[in-house]
């Protein structure tokens, strides 16, 4: 019995002294467990609690495969593709020369789209003659982009071309000054383009889709 005392004595160990190194070490260490054990928690949360696209359904028991188990349900032949068909259609190609010309009277616009009124300007040099003393030899014609409210229109001035016959001077109206040199736009357009642009914050690229859905 006494032996046994004895034995038993000797297992008792000593208190370990660690030093503030030591410490330091240790610590760490657990503070290094502590955000891989949270970083799992926040983890398992997201799959049982987050969003769809981050959950995992988990596979009922007995069920889950193992990685060789999925090259025996990969087919030897794959199965042909699936064929869908697309309707048909044809993209108009429109004439950039045409849309930058200079000429007036060449068409910038798909007349099949865009409404055209028809404004007749009336020549000075005929006013307050007899039709007798004048003959109408033709015509040049101008076009405009114009808005109304919630709609586009071309507005077509048609000035008449027409010779004096005391002298056999031609004459023919100008087409009406724009309110920027060259431009085919009319004021009012111009006015619409703005208002858009800063009171109804539509960019001018936007404006410009609009416009060539327009026609």
């Amino acid at each position: 019995m006494q032996s046994n005392h004895q034995s038993d004595a000797k297992v008792v160990h000593p208190p370990v002294t660690l030093t503030a190194a030591d410490m330091v070490r240790l610590l760490d260490v657990k503070d290094r467990e502590i955000v891989h054990l949270r970083r799992q928690v926040a983890w398992f949360q997201r799959q049982i609690f987050g969003q769809k696209s981050e959950r995992r359904v988990p596979e009922p028991d007995g069920v889950q495969g193992t990685l060789g188990e999925l090259f025996e349900i990969v087919p030897d032949v794959p199965s042909p593709a699936k064929k869908s068909k697309i309707a048909a259609h044809e993209r108009e190609h429109k004439n950039k020369n045409q849309i930058d010309s200079d000429d007036e009277s060449a068409l910038f616009f798909d007349d099949s789209k865009v409404p055209v009124e028809v404004i007749a300007v009336p020549n000075q040099d005929a006013a307050g003659l007899d039709p007798a003393d004048y003959e109408v030899i033709g015509e040049k014609v101008s076009h405009r982009l114009a808005q109304r409210p919630g709609s586009y229109v071309i507005l077509k001035y048609v000035r008449p071309v027409i010779k004096l016959r005391a002298t056999q001077a031609l004459s023919c109206p100008p087409a009406p000054v724009g309110v920027i040199d060259g431009c085919r736009a009319d004021v009012s357009f111009i006015a619409g383009m703005i208002i858009d642009k800063f009171a109804y914050h539509q960019p001018l690229y936007r404006q410009h889709v609009k416009l060539q859905d327009a026609g």
